[in-house]
């Protein structure tokens, strides 16, 4: 059997195995229609699927924060019910640049051909999913030899002016292979070209792999790219919807064709969901093919013959398990850690992981013997060129919270375009990103979190409570956290309640006094949503990621050790904080080496007014710090994570303060801050060479 018989062959055993699972979920999908009739709306799943995709599209940023508070302004029954409108409500509003990134997106998509006695015969599709590796399916890509002989296109497509582009062509490199018949997926590396430069950078993107649950649900759109038919390539958006989730697989209804074989399957924010691998024929009771005029289809009928149904796709996070469940080398693993952290194990550590072990058991993962691996696969900050700003003056940006899994580099650049916005509008030079100093400790933080962030609550009780599902699981942190939320609301204005003494959740706990206080918890982040205009969830996030960073030591010191590594010896400082970042920054000038003179100390978007954060500091209490020369705070009435703000009255001494108006879809955005001209002016003061008498 040649190689292109041998393809033949694997593909007809895959839409087989496709068509049994379709009968053997004929229940499932029944079900799943009955519930959409009764809800009036393609959306539906899980409350777990529901949370998490809700979740995934407000800390993304992906949606508008204003979209998504206007849909949920209408009166729901529940407050799955409410997910689900704002989950379909982003089917329908998608941002500006949601074209111009499916094309970049689409670079990564390559042809795959067998190239055979001087004849090029198309097999399928294959994309990029790191800077070499190769992602199609076994059925395409069945074996080493086979990996040999084909061709890789990427840009076998038409041009604007619709004419053929001329594609660039590769070679495979098979010497690592990782195939699966089962879940019917090969990754293989490509070779890089004449420059010797990796094929991701000759592309210009690669796909990033993401483990986690939240990347679609059932009723969603999804987009998908290839060669059908080894034609050049396509790509099918809109009329394509997720019908069912199994465990390993998905069954959506597209318009796609047989040399979709190996195509990304996108959600609406272009992250891979799935690897498309199969048409779900149409069979009859032996299980047989049939043709679309209903007699049973033969092989030599052609593919174009059969009845298809539906089509099935590999669930991107079963890969990727497997993946991470496999014996590996050393040399096997350098290519698998491409994937990047976002690929949970296989691509090193991950923001955010699977299911851990329960809480009393968790100890180990924490704890010193994690270490080393933080120090030598963890992300670390970049520091500035020397030379910049002559040497002795020192420009360091300290984030905030969810910056795990994010580069360094880019995070710097997006910091520093920020800012040039705000010294372009203040009259000033703009600064090169190379010139500042940007610690990173987003992956290191999650890490350290992850295991405590982790809960055992019921789905459903995470759909109606925010508060509750995104409390912290230690009792020091949850404790703080609840404090944080009630000094917010309170400072929000929020009236206390008659007969409930505003400290009963301090003195009492989540945990101890039942619904009351968790409904209580909810009320306050309700309340504070509601006078911002901000998401409950994000709130939520950044006040459960303050409190467990000032309530665990051991969190605490990791972090400042992480910027304690990037950060200037000695000089003339200007710190830049953000969110989460400014409470780092507090702490982090009592462990800054004496030599290093802290000249401009700017927070923005900071909860230091809340005494439940200050008080937790280092050096506990509104006290300023003395090493500190000029001190500017910036806060924007719409960002609620400032509730607590100005700070002049808390905060006694000489601190100069400014409003800035941040639009309410990016209240809490580090990008709007910087573009203040009187923040940039502020950065440029700190910066500029000093005048002697």
């Amino acid at each position: 059997m040649n190689s292109r018989e041998q393809v033949q062959a694997a593909w007809l055993k895959q839409i087989g195995a496709a068509a049994e699972r379709y009968v053997a979920t004929e229940t499932k999908r029944e079900d799943i229609e009955q519930r959409r009739k009764m809800k009036d709306s393609p959306v539906v799943d899980s409350p777990e699927q529901i949370c998490a995709r809700a979740q995934r599209l407000a800390t993304s940023g992906e949606m508008p924060v204003e979209a998504m508070i206007e849909v949920g302004r209408i009166e729901p029954s529940d407050r799955v019910t409410t997910l689900e409108r704002i989950i379909g409500a982003s089917n329908e509003l998608q941002p500006a640049n949601f074209l111009s990134r499916g094309a970049r997106t689409a670079a990564s998509v390559a042809r795959i051909s067998l190239s055979r006695n001087g004849r090029e015969v198309p097999l399928g599709t294959g994309f990029l999913v790191s800077p070499r590796l190769l992602l199609t399916n076994n059925h395409v890509l069945p074996d080493q030899d086979t990996a040999r002989q084909v061709v890789i296109e990427f840009g076998a497509e038409t041009t604007i002016d619709n004419d053929p582009r001329l594609p660039a062509r590769f070679r495979l490199d098979p010497d690592f292979f990782v195939t699966d018949e089962h879940l019917d997926f090969t990754l293989v590396p490509v070779r890089p070209g004449a420059d010797g430069k990796p094929l991701g950078d000759a592309v210009g993107w690669w796909n990033r792999l993401i483990m986690d649950q939240g990347k679609i649900v059932i009723g969603e759109a999804m987009n998908i790219v290839g060669h059908p038919m080894g034609r050049l390539k396509e790509i099918g958006i809109r009329r394509n919807q997720l019908d069912l989730q199994l465990d390993d697989f998905l069954h959506y209804s597209t318009d796609t064709e047989p040399g979709n074989s190996g195509s990304p399957v996108f959600n609406d924010q272009w992250e891979v969901v799935a690897l498309h691998h199969s048409g779900v024929p149409r069979t009859d009771e032996q299980g047989r093919i049939l043709r679309r005029d209903g007699t049973v289809w033969h092989e030599g009928d052609g593919d174009d013959a059969i009845a298809w149904r539906a089509n099935e796709g590999v669930r991107i996070s079963a890969i990727l398990t497997h993946l991470a469940g496999l014996q590996r080398s050393a040399r096997d693993q350098e290519f698998l850690a491409e994937l990047g952290p976002n690929a949970g194990p296989v691509g090193g550590p991950s923001a955010i992981r699977p299911r851990l072990a329960p809480a009393e058991d968790r100890t180990e993962q924490i704890g010193p013997a994690s270490a080393p691996r933080e120090s030598t696969e963890l992300r670390h900050g970049v520091t500035a060129r020397a030379g910049a700003f002559g040497g002795t003056r020192h420009l360091l940006f300290l984030h905030g919270r969810s910056q795990h899994g994010r580069d360094p580099e880019l995070l710097r650049r997006e910091w520093t375009a920020g800012l040039n916005k705000g010294l372009t509008l203040a009259g000033l030079s703009t600064f090169d990103p190379a010139d500042a100093f940007f610690p990173f400790y987003g992956d290191r933080l999650a890490a350290l979190l992850q295991p405590t962030e982790e809960t055992a609550l019921a789905p459903e009780t995470m759909a109606v409570d925010h508060a509750l599902a995104m409390a912290p699981t230690t009792p020091q942190a949850r404790r703080l956290y609840e404090q944080i939320l009630q000094n917010a609301a309170a400072d929000a204005g929020m009236p206390a309640e008659d007969g409930q003494p505003a400290d009963r959740v301090e003195a009492e706990g989540l945990g101890s006094i039942g619904s009351a206080i968790v409904s209580r918890l909810q009320r306050q982040l309700s309340w504070l949503a509601a006078r911002t205009d901000l998401d409950e969830l994000i709130i939520a996030q950044v006040f459960r990621d303050v409190a467990s960073y000032l309530a665990d030591e051991q969190i605490r010191q990791a972090v400042l050790d992480c910027v304690l590594e990037t950060a200037p010896a000695s000089g003339r400082l200007t710190l830049v904080s953000h969110s989460l970042g400014t409470v780092v920054a507090m702490d982090l000038l009592t462990r800054l080496q004496p030599q290093l003179d802290v000249a401009v100390l700017l927070t923005l978007g900071s909860p230091l007014g809340l005494d439940a954060v200050y008080n937790k500091l280092l050096v506990p209490g509104p006290h300023r710090p003395e090493r500190v020369g000029d001190w500017l705070n910036a806060w924007s009435v719409v960002d609620p994570i400032t509730i607590g703000c100005p700070l002049r009255h808390i905060w006694k001494g000489q601190l100069r303060e400014i409003p800035v108006d941040n639009p309410k879809e990016r209240a809490h955005s580090i990008a709007e801050y910087l573009a203040h001209p009187a923040v940039a002016q502020a950065i440029h003061n700190g910066v500029a060479p000093t005048t002697g008498p």
